[in-house]
Order: C-alpha cells, then sequence, then structure tokens
C-alpha cells in the first residue's frame, strides 16, 4: 500500500518530502553510521532538493548518494545533464558533501557503465530512494513495457516516445530528436531495494500515470505500479497530480 499524502501545492509537497527523507538519513546514520541513498533529477525535484539541503543537524560526510538514471552519449557540460544538475543542486550547496556516485552516460562502454555502478551497489544497504513518476508512469527510466525481472542493478534502456516527449516539453531540450534515445537507469528490482521510497510529483500532466499507478493494476504497461507491492513507499501529490484519483485518496 503506497502512503499517499496531497499537500497544498507543489512547494509544499517538496518541503514536506525533504523532511521526511532528511529523518530517514538522521535515522540511518544513527543506527549505522552512515546513509545510502538514491538521488534523483527531472522538474519534479526542484524543490526537494532545495529543502534538502537545507535540511539542519544532517552530516552529509556519512552519506552516500548513488545516482539513478542518465542519457546515454551526453555530455555533463550540456544542460540536461543529470550529472550537472545534481553537482549544481545536490552537492555544491552541501559544506560537507556525500560521497557521490554518478553515472557517466558518456563512457564509451554503457554496458560496462551499467556492470561498474552494479560492482559499486552490490550489497549495499539502501536506506532511501528519492523518484518521481513520468508521464508515461516510468519509474527512473524504466519506460513501458519495463522490465520488472531485471538481474542487474543498473540496465541500459530505451526511452519511449512518452518519455521523450515529456524531456523536451520540459524545456531539457531545444527539440524532439535531441533527446537521446537510450539512457542508463537504475532497473525496478534494485529500487524496490530501497527500504522507504519517497515520490514527488506535481503537475496535471502526471495526474493519469498517478491514477494509473496507484489504482490500477500492477502491470509493466504502467511501471510505477510495481510500488504497490513495496513495503515503504510515500508518494507526495499536489492537487492538480491528484486530481484524477477516486474518493478520499483526492480529497
Amino acid at each position: 500500500m503506497i502512503d499517499v499524502r496531497i499537500t497544498a501545492d507543489a512547494a509544499s509537497m517538496g518541503a514536506a518530502a525533504a523532511a521526511l527523507g532528511a529523518e530517514a538519513i538522521r535515522d540511518a546514520i544513527a543506527t549505522h553510521g552512515e546513509a545510502c541513498i538514491i538521488v534523483a533529477t527531472g522538474a519534479s525535484q526542484f524543490t526537494v532538493l532545495q529543502n534538502l539541503v537545507a535540511q539542519p543537524d544532517i552530516d552529509w560526510s556519512c552519506v552516500t548518494a548513488f545516482h539513478l538514471d542518465e542519457y546515454v552519449g551526453l555530455p555533463e557540460s550540456h544542460p540536461a545533464s543529470f550529472r550537472r544538475y545534481l553537482r549544481e543542486r545536490f552537492l555544491a550547496p552541501l559544506h560537507n558533501a556525500p560521497r557521490f556516485i554518478d553515472v557517466d552516460g558518456t563512457a564509451p562502454d554503457p554496458v560496462a557503465e551499467t556492470r561498474r555502478l552494479g560492482a559499486l551497489i552490490a550489497e549495499r544497504r539502501i536506506d532511501l530512494c528519492f523518484a518521481g513518476i513520468g508521464e508515461n508512469c516510468h519509474l527512473a527510466f524504466n519506460d513501458p513495457p519495463a522490465d520488472f525481472d531485471a538481474t542487474e542493478p543498473y540496465i541500459v534502456v530505451e526511452l519511449d516516445e512518452a518519455c521523450r516527449r515529456q524531456q523536451h516539453g520540459e524545456g531539457w531540450f531545444e527539440s524532439l530528436e535531441a533527446v537521446p534515445r537510450q539512457a542508463i537507469s537504475m532497473s525496478i528490482p534494485q529500487i524496490l531495494r530501497s527500504r522507504r521510497i519517497i515520490l514527488s510529483v506535481p503537475d496535471q500532466r502526471k495526474a493519469a500515470a498517478v491514477r494509473d499507478a496507484l489504482e490500477g493494476p500492477v502491470t509493466p504497461l504502467h511501471p510505477a505500479s510495481v510500488l504497490q507491492g513495496h513495503a515503504d513507499t510515500v508518494l507526495f501529490l499536489d492537487p492538480p497530480a491528484a486530481s484524477l484519483l477516486r474518493g478520499t485518496q483526492a480529497a
């Protein structure tokens, strides 16, 4: 069962998601002496990261942060680079920055890069994963039909047309043709190994995906629906994103 929390607006959503995430990070450091988290990007994470880096009493030097996904072939200098996004919005504001394990989308062999990342994350306890849901209901870059049975922590994926249109529509690329057709993504099974998952999903354009993830069957055609079976997922929505939900969930 996904814990759905509807906030007043997108700004409140980001603040609430960051506060809950900070609590999980502090608890992990207190219990284990360290925390291992997964950080996400995209428009949905702007206010989350802005609030997260401002949270008090987190010893970020005790944190390892894994990168969720990256485009294949896109240099870090490109405005749409997720590595660039995280260095600017997550790492740069912190005085005692965490260890950051980034996805090198320009690695000569993307499959070899997935193996490198898989070796680094293997056997790690993942305390927290921040993520969003795409307009096509994707989770990370696992577009429909997603591979729910992937055997590796990171995989090379083909981006579908709806995903590429979203990236163009959000202003990351000057044209649809400029949006890469492949990405390196954390796999669905690896995401599900996270002890807590915090999703932040604003905007009316995500409403159908939210409905499908929460109220439809668990199916690779709606990848985020897989979270219905996760033990501790909290989904923060603003009212437009929640607008198609039935009954009291959207109240």
